[in-house]
């Protein structure tokens, strides 16, 4: 047997989460195999097979916090994976079905991995790892009900969280013994969601009487089961969690059940004896809607885009200054050379391509909005990662274009056409919305002709782009008519000094009205 443990992780890095399992025990593996994802606050870990062999015990689940050198599962660099997978199968047909007693117990075992060649096993289907920094998500839509046959992998419920929409697979094949949350429920990595019957009907069977053994063990006066981010929550306000009622399944504690008991003991301790409890104030409760209203509960993403929002007025000293640049040339660039763009890269050469272009020209000569701070330190970046906001049905995301100052305008319009992509279908992870030095808002994609945009902290500028409008212009003593776009820079003026702002902003001015002056590094 040989350890697998928790490699070093990079400097200043102690720990890390146990993301997702790319095997699972049994499985023969190779050399080189990865066996499981590690996540930090700065990067992704492949914890890799040092020799062929078979998948043992998996000690570390997902989920679980562990710090460097600590044991994550152990090798048999001597089994052999296939047979070990037919004795597992043959197990299955031959031995006789597990009773219910013995279900019940190698369900709740979390020391040791289940005996794969009993019939009847329950298995637990648990929140995946759902992102860096990403701890907790809200149970949205059902995908399957209590009794329905499922395969390994099927989704089963979707999660929402404040980035990202995340699918809880099944572990296995078999029939849904048991829905442990409802919808609406707030849930953390590793917490339980359903109970899962691998096999036929008569292992669903075994998992309904473990559950009635499992009831009438709480009824008679055993210890009540708490989720995970329940428990954390008990621990951390000294609550006593026999006197908490549970709303969960078989009487589980869930977290919403624990802050009602951390917040009522708060009251209880903090508030003077009183008379006899007089209503709640009108505002501790909803209003009630109209005839023609609808309440709609908010979803996570719009909760964080508008708490990040608010946060970012709340810290930054954000000022706004505005100018307008004819966009003349651009026009006639990109009517001169479409074609020609379209036949050799086989992307068209918009707009976006330019003003990430302009603005990394502007960052590289005034540094300080391509900054952040830290505490008392200012950041500087000399790296520059294209934030471009994009709307979708979901919210407005803001995905990052890596290192824009080394691409092209064709792999700069390549890039955004694949984010945008996948930011309206949903698919964008946690990576690829992190990171952004400066942000870009297209406001006039959508009519706008006049916006002040709100910092995507921790950065320090965010530039606002508008509508293209032919306006009366003077020029050279004469009333012409050109091609104009209010610009808008909002910037934090506790690092950006007014003087730098405007200078920036005149800079990418020049640089759109004459993209000449980016060529020659004017």
């Amino acid at each position: 047997m040989t350890d697998i443990t928790v490699p070093q992780l990079g400097e200043s890095v102690t720990e890390a989460t146990v993301g997702s399992w790319q095997v699972k025990t049994g499985d023969a593996v190779s050399k080189d195999d990865v066996l499981v994802e590690l996540e930090t606050d700065k990067v992704a870990v492949e914890v890799r097979a040092e020799e062929d062999g078979v998948m043992g015990e998996i000690s570390a689940q997902e989920g679980d916090t562990v710090e460097i050198g600590a044991k994550l599962g152990v090798l048999d660099a001597g089994g052999k994976g296939a047979g070990k997978g037919s004795d597992k199968d043959s197990g299955k047909a031959d031995e006789k079905p597990a009773k219910p007693d013995e279900g019940k117990k190698a369900s709740k075992s979390d020391d040791k991995p289940a005996d794969a060649g009993k019939g009847g096993e329950t298995v637990e289907a648990t929140v995946p790892q759902m992102g860096e920094s990403v701890t907790e998500g809200t149970i949205g839509s059902w995908l399957v009900k209590v009794g329905d046959t499922v395969e390994i992998d099927q989704a089963l419920v979707e999660i929402e969280t404040d980035k990202v929409a995340v699918e809880v697979p099944s572990p296995v094949a078999g029939k849904v013994a048991e829905l442990l949350v409802g919808e609406g429920d707030t849930v953390s990595p590793g917490d339980a969601v359903a109970k899962i019957a691998e096999g036929a009907g008569d292992s669903a069977a075994a998992s309904s009487d473990s559950q009635d053994d499992s009831k009438a063990e709480t009824a008679s006066g055993g210890d009540k089961k708490a989720m995970p981010s329940a428990s954390r929550v008990i621990e951390e306000n000294k609550l006593d969690a026999g006197s908490i009622e549970g709303s969960g399944k078989d009487g589980r504690i869930t977290k919403g059940d624990a802050l009602k008991a951390a917040e009522a003991a708060s009251k209880a301790s903090t508030s003077a004896p009183a008379p006899a409890p007089s209503a709640p104030a009108p505002s501790a409760a909803p209003r009630e809607t109209g005839p023609r209203e609808e309440r709609v509960r908010m979803t996570r993403l719009r909760q964080t885009i508008a708490k990040r929002l608010k946060d970012a007025q709340n810290s930054a000293a954000i000022l706004t200054t505005y100018n307008e640049a004819d966009m003349s040339a651009i026009m006639a660039a990109r009517k001169a050379h479409q074609d020609a763009f379209v036949a050799k890269h086989d992307v068209k050469l918009g707009f976006m391509s330019f003003f990430i272009k302009a603005c990394v020209s502007a960052l590289k000569k005034i540094p300080a909005v391509n900054a952040e701070i830290d505490g008392t330190d200012i950041i500087y970046k000399n790296y520059y990662d294209m934030g471009v906001a994009v709307g979708t049905d979901r919210g407005l995301v803001v995905p990052v274009v890596r290192d824009a100052d080394q691409m092209s305008l064709a792999e700069i319009e390549k890039e955004i056409i694949r984010l945008g992509k996948r930011a309206r279908d949903g698919k964008l992870s946690i990576e690829e919305m992190q990171g952004a030095t400066f942000t870009l808002s297209n406001g006039g994609v959508y009519g706008s002709l006049m916006s002040m945009p709100i910092l995507n902290a921790p950065q320090s500028g965010i530039l606002g782009m508008h509508k293209i409008q032919e306006r009366p212009v003077a020029e050279n003593g004469q009333v012409v008519i050109k091609s104009m776009m209010y610009l808008a820079l909002s910037y934090d003026h506790r690092i950006v000094d007014g003087k730098e702002a405007v200078t920036f902003l005149v800079r990418v001015k020049e640089n759109l009205e004459d993209p000449q002056r980016m060529l020659f590094d004017l």
